[in-house]
């Protein structure tokens, strides 16, 4: 392991800007989700289903937009990417906490489709700050800063909605986003690495307009490669996992009687998720996205054998070391195997990824929970997880083997 990556990365003015202010964005943004159900829920006395409803609305409109976002912000940059937000989070998001219900579904789904693409911004942004041997060192950072962001946000979330009206929590949250989506539109962090041979890459990512887009074809798509795909379901199968193990966790600690331990106990397992992102980040090289998905599949599933709560926490902790480096990999992997112009728009779809996996892997695990116990909502995800690295994993091997062929012929030609 080499520890003085982080050094090395943290030194850089850019990426460390980067890094604090995506720590600062972040908290809002994963704050609003906990205290929307809460207050659907408790001030507006309606239905946990209707307050799923909401979410999944939200959750949607957010998985179609992310990839065009993306493109635009390929192709305008970030001010004209974030205005629109800056504009909805405004209008929509500082309303929301006082309407009906009624009005407030439709609002969710506007405000998801204009939400600020923070993850696509905020990781070219660290990409293009870093050189390429220290890519992998900042992005692991970042997914660590992600994963206090997650545990810090929504506790303190919970607490304010418990202890002031939901509504003004909510307005609070929406203000914050606002002055966020502000913060990134001043910033406007450069999206392109200054390269020496690449010219448009020394202006800001404003600068460049929809001529300069034709002039790369690129940008509309052409970028798509079975490697990319494979990347992207990678992506997927691990929030499938994620999101399965989430599930899980909760009906093994309900069905063991130590529901008052499900906060602690999901802190282990991003206690353990925190230092596999550390460890992966300083690591001596990078490692296969598919190993590390069927690692994370393998170690996930003796989760469903503990007997008690000491166990149940002991396995947590090892499968979550796995959960970072896995997402941390797939990022890397994705923004080597796309040209950089195009880089926008492929972590949009990267983020719609997520989001299928997430709504893929809630209810398979809960499906299985119903029908066989809540040790197979941990089997049923990492199952799942497992055959995806499986298939992906030869069918990298069998590209590299016929590239090698390819390149074989080409020489002895």
């Amino acid at each position: 392991m080499h520890v003085s990556a982080y050094r090395d990365v943290t030194a850089i003015p850019a990426a460390r800007s980067v890094l604090i202010l995506g720590f600062i964005v972040r908290m809002p943004m994963f704050a609003t989700g906990i205290v929307l159900t809460l207050h659907v829920v408790s001030t507006l006395g309606r239905s946990y289903g209707e307050a799923g409803l909401v979410s999944a609305a939200f959750t949607v409109a957010l998985a179609v937009s992310a990839p065009w976002r993306g493109r635009v912000l390929d192709r305008r940059g970030v001010r004209r990417a974030v205005a629109p937000s800056i504009v909805a989070t405004g209008l929509v998001w500082t309303t929301l906490p006082f309407l009906p219900y009624a009005v407030l579904l439709p609002a969710c789904v506007l405000g998801g489709l204009f939400a600020v693409p923070t993850f696509s911004i905020l990781r070219q942004a660290l990409i293009a700050a870093v050189p390429d041997e220290r890519r992998r060192t900042a992005l692991s950072l970042d997914s660590v800063l992600v994963e206090l962001s997650f545990m810090i946000a929504p506790a303190v979330a919970v607490w304010a909605a418990a202890t002031y009206d939901t509504r003004w929590v909510l307005f609070t949250l929406a203000v914050l986003s606002l002055l966020a989506a502000v913060v990134v539109y001043v910033v406007d962090p450069p999206m392109r690495s200054a390269s020496a041979d690449d010219p448009l890459a020394h202006d800001a990512p404003s600068a460049l307009d929809e001529d300069s887009s034709r002039d790369h074809p690129e940008s509309a798509g052409r970028w798509v490669s079975l490697g990319v795909v494979a990347v992207l379901g990678a992506a997927a199968a691990s929030t499938v996992v994620l999101a399965g193990t989430d599930v899980a966790i909760v009906a093994a600690l309900r069905s063991t009687g130590d529901a008052a331990a499900i906060g602690w106990v999901l802190s282990v397992w991003g206690a353990g998720s925190l230092l596999g992102g550390l460890v992966y980040g300083a690591w001596h090289r990078s490692i296969s996205v598919f190993w590390l998905l069927g690692g994370l599949a393998l170690s996930t599933i003796p989760v469903a054998l503990a007997g008690s709560l000491g166990w149940l926490v002991v396995l947590l902790f090892v499968c979550g070391v796995l959960c970072a480096p896995t997402i941390t990999a797939t990022v890397d992997h994705l923004s080597r195997l796309v040209p950089e112009r195009s880089r926008g728009e492929a972590m949009g779809w990267h983020g719609s990824a997520m989001t299928a996996g997430q709504a893929i892997g809630a209810p398979l695990a809960g499906y299985a929970i119903d029908r066989a116990g809540w040790g197979w909502g941990f089997i049923s995800v990492s199952l799942f997880g497992l055959a995806i690295a499986v298939i992906g994993r030869v069918g990298e091997q069998l590209r590299r083997r016929h590239l090698s062929t390819h390149a074989t012929v080409a020489t002895n030609a």
